[in-house]
């Protein structure tokens, strides 16, 4: 059931305009979904330089205004997105010096060390117009640390006001491996009292630690997945947070992000060489010839083709794929996309130099590519290291194509063993190896197979069932507020 009043959610990326991983989807999925519902939402953003790249339809919605933090008052403007989509209003915080640059986050690796000044100045200033352009705002919901100090900022700098002290705030952890953790001078730096340098808030193992403020400020705090909300309460999966999530007892809880099926659909995707259907899955064979074209591989109908879509980080578990000779054992192909750390690009691509009729390695990355790869694959790799919720899977999973992932986090939650992929335990070659054995033996029975390829396109990853969790966590933020404000 809506909440009276609009959810704001402060995020530093949003598809289309800014986007670096799976954070920019999550969010534009449910805000969307959240709109289409009934639930006033909108979205607050930086105007990035790759958004200006990407669209010009964007106009002012306020005045020039300053923004005060610490001892530094920044000049601002506020724009809105023209666009001519129905979903959320999307606004722009504007500052040239923190956001007109060539990356979001940073430039070659490297992250930008203002970081933290970058995103506490968006955080007031989104603050601050929240009265002029949302004047009904009710919920304000946080994505990951660049957005965490709107919660202190609410508490504690701006409480006191009547408009601030009604807002319920929310704070989703999509990753919690990153933290936004720094030397504790940030902290009068972002306009915040040294009495927040206290292990119960901000100090964190002789760090300031942004996410952990945000979250023990919140009134309802989230992560991406029900698995992996267990698994941040425990010493191996937390983080070094797992203390602080278990004190804050069942203010927090994991909710599993969902897909756009309309984004996502194989029956009508523009991208795909033939459409194709869970009662018809003939087409997809030719999704995957052309595949197989495309990449220089062999065009063998009956030989299996594993996909893998991500970035090539450590995390997503490149250290158990680059095992000496696991893959080149399998009478498989294999096709990878995607940047990252430059030691598993130079890896892969000598995999592909030595086995050129079995492991393509193009690396390059569009919406478009992963489309054709998703519907021309029959599985999909995932053994990743942690994953709190993963998207690839469920898009995946929607084309027909079967993971082969590691039992964690929202991999567990969202793929059914022996029935829509093939899951494993442990975090070593062997486990992989086996679960690859496994997933091959099981594909040369083709009967079978394609029944398991429609069981995995019937499961419903819509965004249905998470936007109404959300809805029911909005409702208790808001009675927490309310109870506080009147204690």
């Amino acid at each position: 059931m809506p909440i009276d009043g609009e959810v704001v959610h402060l995020t530093a990326e949003y598809w289309p305009f800014a986007r670096t991983g799976g954070l920019a989807e999550a969010v534009r999925g449910l805000a969307e979904h959240q709109t289409r519902s009934g639930q006033a939402a909108t979205i607050i953003m930086p105007l990035y330089r790759t958004v200006r790249e990407r669209t010009e339809r964007f106009k002012p919605a306020t005045a020039p205004f300053v923004v005060e933090v610490a001892d530094r008052r920044e000049h601002c403007r506020v724009y809105q997105y023209t666009g001519k989509d129905v979903g959320p209003r999307v606004f722009f915080v504007e500052h040239a010096e923190y956001f007109d640059r060539p990356g979001i986050y940073g430039e070659d690796g490297v992250d930008y060390s203002d970081n933290p000044r970058r995103f506490a100045f968006f955080c007031r200033a989104a603050l601050q117009v929240l009265p002029q352009i949302v004047a009904n705002a009710c919920v304000v919901h946080s994505h990951d640390w660049h957005t965490a100090l709107a919660t202190p900022y609410l508490r504690h700098t701006l409480a006191g006001n009547p408009f601030y002290d009604q807002l319920a705030t929310v704070v989703s952890a999509h990753n919690a491996a990153y933290q936004g953790y720094f030397d504790p001078s940030i902290i009068p730096d972002v306009g915040l009292p040294w009495s927040m340098y206290d292990w119960r808030l901000m100090e964190w193992h002789g760090h300031a630690n942004v996410l952990k403020v945000g979250l023990a400020f919140a009134d309802m705090a989230t992560t991406v997945s029900p698995t992996h909300a267990v698994e941040l309460r425990t010493p191996n999966g937390g983080f070094g947070l797992h203390d602080h999530i278990v004190a804050m007892g069942d203010r927090f809880v994991g909710i599993i992000n969902g897909i756009d099926y309309r984004i996502w659909d194989p029956s009508n995707d523009p991208y795909i060489t033939a459409t194709y259907s869970a009662d018809d899955l003939a087409p997809k064979k030719r999704c995957k010839t052309a595949l197989q074209r495309a990449y220089g591989l062999p065009r063998r109908a009956r030989t299996p083709v594993f996909a893998m879509s991500a970035r090539l980080v450590e995390q997503k578990g490149f250290d158990l794929i680059l095992a000496p000779g696991l893959l080149t054992q399998f009478d498989a192909q294999f096709i990878f996309i995607g940047h990252g750390d430059p030691r598993y690009e130079i890896a892969l691509k000598e995999l592909a130099r030595q086995a050129p009729d079995r492991i393509a390695v193009p690396l390059e990355f569009t919406e478009r590519l992963e489309h054709r790869l998703l519907a021309g694959a029959d599985m999909l790799l995932m053994p990743s290291q942690f994953e709190p919720c993963g998207l690839t899977q469920m898009r995946a999973q929607r084309y027909g194509t079967l993971p082969v992932a590691r039992r964690v986090g929202g991999l567990h939650d969202t793929i059914e063993d022996g029935l829509t992929g093939f899951l494993f335990d442990g975090y070593h070659p062997a486990a992989l190896e086996r679960a690859l054995r496994r997933a091959v033996q099981e594909y040369w029975e083709q009967k079978s197979w394609l029944a398991l390829a429609n069981c995995a396109m019937q499961v419903d990853h819509s965004w249905g069932p998470s936007a109404a969790r959300y809805q029911e966590l909005y409702h208790r933020a808001a009675a927490r507020r309310r109870a506080s404000t009147t204690a």
